[in-house]
């Protein structure tokens, strides 16, 4: 889609994240709030104008002038600040959402706070929530001072410091601020047990004081004293942001349907559990000191995934909404145009009943890690463990649909098989570490054969390489992976011609494809951009080897992807935009991890 209609649509990177760790809010660089589900990250949107934007809905806030905007973020914080530059003078629109209990307790707010720091500025308000995604109706009422926004599912209240108007359906405002002047707009969500309220000016400062204290705190636990510690803060920064705090899940991503190619469909819901990226984001934030955050999410599979008794896809599924539920249907919303014209818009994802081996190895790295650096897991947690790795011993000699969710058919990948390896292999060093009771002898003879199979049928001698699936030769980013799960030396003449191989067919400018899907037919039609995770395992992959220059500069050009305010999508385009889902939690535990690795064979 381009031309104007193109227009109507911001970059993906030009937004920034905000969030009470139940939910969040994407706030464009226009001021405006385009994608905001309430009250959860998987609940049905209010603001989506970035997948629609006549139909979504949206939270327009900004000056009547031209201007010159920027964003930052209130240092050490999840507080985003929008300033615009006019010549008349400059304002900027501060945007939090209260942290009111870890829990998920308690009153749920967006605030938007309004200033103008120079000379006058005029200003304008729109909100303009479209309900269950744009399909609901809703009426508007006003009631003690109030705007009340009602639909069938939710109600909202705004309350603004400046007078407001409404049409039936959006509330618009204007105003001008002279230097030092403030006004503030907060939208609440409706609860039958917490009163309705306004938001005064003593309030709202009082809020962001206490959001910024939130967030300071959090972050003072950071162990991390590296070279690159405002990439990585943010990056952590942004992982908590994506953690539900009432059950501890950690979601891949908040946004849903954001396109891996403009007109293409691959367009995915991302705001749900995938064990893969959650377990990965547990070892990231116990790097960085966080234990905490890795406990709440052993709690979270302790209390909504059965670790036991195998279903079609054995003991696990590979992803789990937000409280647990296993049952995610995927749908099209097709009165959404989609961003900048990609449709589909999904919510739900199938690929939740999909086979991928490899979260075993995922899941067990995380214990391991966790029984190591958090605390020593409980005997109910062996037992589970213990069922966990006797399936895959069972069951790993099979083909599944591998890291990357191909709708492809099943075939036998060889990362799937690295990571029954890697699940195995922990297992068996925790057992031998706290001398816990296991069938050793099953164990060891399952991970050797996989070990074998690996090393026979996983080789190329066309390529040179170890390839993407047994009996073929297509290269996979996810091999990178190798070394970093101490499968095989990083230093290993094969495995030194394996990344050879990779940079030759795979990089480009530091970035890393996946593969190559003309080579490897993954089910789906178009190209994708690059892989930003894969882009960190490969800095990671150069550390190992020895080649460290060549890492820390594949890393600083790395980082000049990120966007203004750090934070990635999934996948980088051609001309360096930022594609898919935004933020990603998999790319920014990758940087935390390349980061650490790299600071330290930098001494």
């Amino acid at each position: 889609m381009g031309g104007a209609a193109g227009d109507r649509y911001l970059p993906i990177a030009e937004h920034g994240l905000i969030g009470d760790l139940r939910s969040v809010a994407l706030v464009g660089t226009d001021g405006t709030i385009d994608w905001y589900c309430c009250p959860a990250f998987d609940s049905p949107s209010v603001f989506a104008a970035i997948l629609d934007a006549d139909r979504g809905g949206a939270f327009e806030l900004a000056t009547d002038v031209p201007a010159r905007t920027k964003q930052f973020y209130f240092p050490d914080t999840n507080v985003l600040i929008t300033r615009f530059f006019t010549e008349h003078g400059v304002g900027e629109v501060q945007d939090f959402m209260p942290v009111t209990g870890e829990g998920g307790g308690g009153r749920q707010r967006l605030i938007r706070r309004v200033l103008c720091v120079r000379g006058s500025l005029p200003f304008h308000a729109r909100v303009a929530p479209r309900f269950g995604y744009g399909a609901d109706p809703h009426t508007v009422r006003m009631a003690d001072g109030l705007t009340i926004f009602e639909s069938a599912s939710l109600t909202l209240s705004l309350s603004a410091t400046v007078p407001v108007e409404s049409d039936g359906r959006d509330v618009r405002a204007a105003f001008t601020l002279v230097e030092g002047e403030t006004q503030v707009f907060a939208l609440d969500r409706v609860e039958e047990e917490v009163p309705l309220l306004g938001c005064p000016h003593v309030e709202a400062e009082e809020a962001m004081t206490a959001t910024v204290a939130f967030w300071r705190k959090w972050l003072s636990a950071s162990r991390y004293r590296g070279r690159w510690r405002e990439m990585v803060h943010r990056s952590a920064l942004t992982l908590k942001l994506l953690t539900y705090a009432p059950t501890g899940a950690i979601v891949a991503a908040p946004t849903t349907s954001l396109p891996e190619l403009i007109g293409g469909e691959r367009n995915w819901d991302y705001r749900y559990v995938w064990v893969r990226d959650a377990a990965f984001c547990v070892y990231a934030l116990l790097r960085l000191g966080f234990t905490g955050e890795a406990e709440a999410f052993m709690s979270f599979l302790t209390r909504h995934v059965s670790l036991r008794g195998a279903g079609p896809t054995g003991p696990l599924q590979i992803m789990y909404g937000i409280d647990g539920r296993t049952d995610l249907p995927e749908r099209q919303l097709d009165h959404l145009e989609g961003y900048r014209g990609s449709a589909p818009v999904r919510v739900g994802n199938a690929a939740a009943g999909q086979l991928q081996l490899d979260i075993y190895g995922a899941l067990l790295d995380s214990i391991y890690l966790y029984d190591k650096w958090g605390e020593p897991i409980s005997s109910d947690h062996w037992v589970a463990v213990c069922a966990l790795v006797d399936w895959v011993c069972d069951n790993w000699n099979q083909p599944d649909e591998g890291v990357w969710e191909t709708r492809g058919g099943r075939k036998k990948f060889l990362y799937s098989r690295l990571m029954c390896w890697v699940a195995i292999e922990r297992a068996m060093r925790m057992a031998a570490h706290r001398g816990l009771p296991a069938d050793i002898p099953h164990w060891r003879e399952s991970r050797d054969a996989l070990y074998r199979q690996i090393m026979a049928q996983g080789w190329s001698d066309v390529r040179k390489a170890f390839v993407q699936h047994e009996d073929g030769d297509v290269l996979d980013a996810a091999l990178l992976m190798m070394p970093l799960a101490k499968f095989v030396s990083p230093t290993d003449p094969k495995w030194l011609s394996t990344l050879d191989a990779l940079t030759a067919d795979l990089v480009s400018d530091s970035l890393v494809y996946r593969y190559d899907p003309d080579a490897s037919p993954d089910g789906l039609r178009g190209q994708e951009g690059t892989f930003s995770i894969c882009s960190f395992w490969y800095v990671e992959a150069l550390v190992r080897a020895g080649r460290v220059d060549e890492a820390r500069l594949a890393f600083e050009k790395m980082l000049t992807y990120a966007n203004h305010l750090g934070l990635y999508a999934e996948e980088i385009g051609r001309t360096g935009e930022q594609q898919g889902n935004f933020p990603q939690a998999f790319t920014h535990l990758a940087l935390i991890s390349a980061a650490f690795n790299l600071d330290r064979a930098l001494g």
